[in-house]
């Protein structure tokens, strides 16, 4: 049975296998340096140029502030449009036909290539800037990448012409676009507004005079109209001459019996007589020749003269009463005659309002809907007209001014991006060092775990060492450096 034991490796011991075997550590450290330096002088640095942009909003669009977006959401949409139209291929392309090719450029004739336009898709980034993201701000920044400092200033300033240019020509079809829809759609709203329009027309022309009265009945919350008043005021009228009609007839009566018997006009009411004046008076001069007849009677006989003489003032009077009587009754039967004319007059004045109350209220359901259709058409077209005034304007707008604008020249650093020569340098040869420290340390024999060989007894006493597992790979590295004559 073995035991494995790992047999410690003190510095003093790591030094002294560096000092002994210093090719193994040398030689890749140098190699390794060698391969830095030859990168880091012929390494083409790159320089990143930084070009600032801020986007606005359409100032005519009408909603809060000019220029400001109704939310972030908004603004983030926009954004996401500028940064897909800044690495599409029209840009791109446009952008290096405008700078032109670079001085090592071979072939210049199909300049740019699609090979090209994807290199410099690779070099150009767009990003807000730092610490945000796009939608929370209106500044965004594009950078591109170029071996030389002129031509990455020259490309992000041509990127920021093409990108402004592109995004109004975008705006402007889009317009263009918007115009054509909206136009067709004021085109049909106006259809249906002339269609709606001549239906309300012939309704309103088979009401005739009455269009007011519809026009009220269907406008007034209550239901009242002028129409509605005059029929309760015919019917009050009607109701007075009814009233009238039977007061006159038991006046009528009442004559007719008085005519008979003068004496029971005394008992008649006064507002009988109410438009009877002279029969009125002649009731009150019978009542007073009655009052002295019977003043007489109670102080003379029969046949004295006075008595005689008030008798026959009683008799004048019943004699003018009985004609007056006479004319009342004819005076009635004409006022009968009359309030019965009259109020056929009312009846048949009613009933005609009526037949148009009636058949304005057959109408007023399919006026108030077709007037209601006729207002909705109308306002369709006012918001289609107004939405196609914008779309114009907006397109207007897109060929005078850019949403996109700078905010400064495009900028670059004091030196190249990335590693400079010595750091790059430095990096080969730590490098170098580590891979080699690493050999020695692989190479020392105390690195390597030992275990010890069942004795002679085969109790587990101590025994020779017996040699390491070593794997194929790593014991052909070993094979290779014994065979270096500095390795033993």
């Amino acid at each position: 049975m073995t035991n494995p034991a790992q047999m410690p490796v003190t510095p003093a011991q790591f030094l002294a296998s560096c000092r002994t075997h210093y090719r193994l550590w040398l030689a890749p450290t140098i190699a390794l340096g060698l391969v830095a330096g030859l990168y880091a002088t012929f390494r083409t640095p790159s320089w990143q140029a930084v070009q600032g942009l801020i986007v606005r909003n359409e100032a005519a669009t009408g909603q809060g502030e000019p220029g400001k977006f109704a939310g972030p959401e908004e603004m983030k949409t926009i954004q996401e449009t500028i940064l897909q139209l800044a690495t599409s291929r029209r840009v791109l392309a446009a952008a290096l036909n405008e700078v032109g090719p670079p001085p090592d450029q071979r072939n210049k004739t199909n300049w740019p290539t699609l090979r090209d336009v994807e290199a410099f898709r690779r070099a150009v980034k767009i990003k807000p800037p730092a610490g945000t993201e796009f939608g929370t701000t209106e500044v965004f920044y594009v950078t591109v990448r170029q071996p030389d400092r002129h031509r990455a200033m020259a490309l992000a300033t041509a990127i920021a012409d093409q990108l402004q240019a592109r995004f109004q020509e975008l705006r402007n079809a889009k317009a263009r676009s918007m115009i054509d829809e909206l136009t067709n759609a004021v085109q049909l709203a106006r259809q249906d507004l002339a269609r709606s329009t001549a239906r309300l027309a012939e309704i309103e022309n088979q009401v005739g005079s009455d269009l007011a009265e519809l026009r009220m009945l269907n406008e007034s919350m209550s239901g009242e109209s002028a129409l509605r008043r005059m029929v309760v005021e015919v019917e009050n009228q009607a109701r007075q001459l009814r009233l009238s009609q039977k007061t006159n007839r038991q006046l009528l009566d009442l004559l007719r019996q008085c005519r008979s018997a003068p004496d029971r006009l005394v008992a008649t009411p006064n507002r009988l007589l109410g438009s009877q004046p002279a029969l009125r008076q002649l009731k009150e001069g019978l009542v007073a020749a009655q009052l002295s007849t019977s003043e007489l009677l109670g102080r003379y006989t029969e046949e004295h003269p006075l008595v005689q003489a008030a008798r026959e003032g009683e008799r004048q009077i019943k004699a003018n009463l009985h004609r007056e009587l006479d004319h009342a009754v004819e005076g009635v039967e004409i006022d009968l005659q009359l309030d019965a004319e009259r109020l056929a007059m009312l009846d048949q004045r009613r009933a005609e309002l009526e037949a148009k109350l009636r058949r304005l209220a057959r109408l007023r359901a399919a006026y108030a809907n077709q007037l209601a259709e006729t207002r909705n058409r109308t306002q369709l077209l006012e918001q289609a007209e107004q939405k196609l005034a914008e779309a114009r304007m907006s397109q207007a707008t897109a060929k005078a001014a850019s949403l996109i604008g700078r905010l400064d020249d495009p900028e670059t650093g004091a030196n190249p991006v990335g590693p400079s020569r010595l750091a790059i340098l430095l990096v080969g040869v730590t490098g170098g060092l580590i891979s080699g420290f690493g050999l020695v340390f692989l190479r020392h024999p105390y690195a390597k775990p030992a275990t010890m060989a069942p004795g002679p007894e085969g109790n587990g006493q101590p025994g020779t060492a017996a040699p390491p597992a070593v794997p194929g790979t790593v014991k052909k590295a070993f094979v290779e450096l014994e065979s270096l004559p500095e390795w033993n």
